[in-house]
């Protein structure tokens, strides 16, 4: 289910962050290859795969050449799946990269803010965006970790602009 896409990405609305002494955004990150892992703590499948290839990614290449962000986008299970209760979830899984929170919707829909500008359909959902800031693949469910480290290795080798 990969759609490529020429697009610019969307910046994203995070309503906290973890693991950062600063907000980031996609202008600050510009000049490096940006893999990001949108998942919900309690989905089976980002806690089985997503997370620890986010985690692999993250300790396998040069955080100064592939950024590894998370994007923690709640569309179900509110109530279970608050800040508080994910800062304990980044603990324990020992997550050591950037996690921005999704910021809830203002009008009340579910579908949290950053979660409707990228038409997630669900988590886990992976966006990879290269050096200026266009988004290169886009995949919902599990990615092999061999095609996401070829796909990062391609990106990295493309030249500068």
């Amino acid at each position: 289910m990969d759609k490529i896409a020429c697009e610019l990405a969307q910046p994203w609305t995070v309503s906290e962050w973890l693991n950062t002494p600063t907000p980031l955004s996609l202008e600050s990150l510009r000049g490096s290859v940006i893999v990001l892992h949108a998942f919900q703590m309690l989905c089976p499948g980002c806690v089985s795969h997503a997370l620890p290839q986010a985690r692999a990614v993250h300790a396998a290449f040069p955080h100064d050449k592939v950024r590894v962000i998370g994007l923690h986008t709640v569309f179900e299970h509110h109530e279970a799946m608050t800040p508080v209760a994910l800062r304990a979830f980044v603990y324990e899984y020992r997550l050591r990269f950037p996690i921005g929170v999704d910021q809830a919707s203002p009008d009340g829909n579910p579908i949290p803010v950053t979660m409707r500008a990228y038409d997630f359909e669900g988590t886990p959902s992976l966006v990879v965006i290269d050096r200026n800031g266009g988004i290169r693949l886009r995949h919902f469910g599990q990615m092999d970790d061999l095609r996401l480290g070829a796909m990062i290795g391609q990106l990295l080798a493309e030249p500068d602009d």
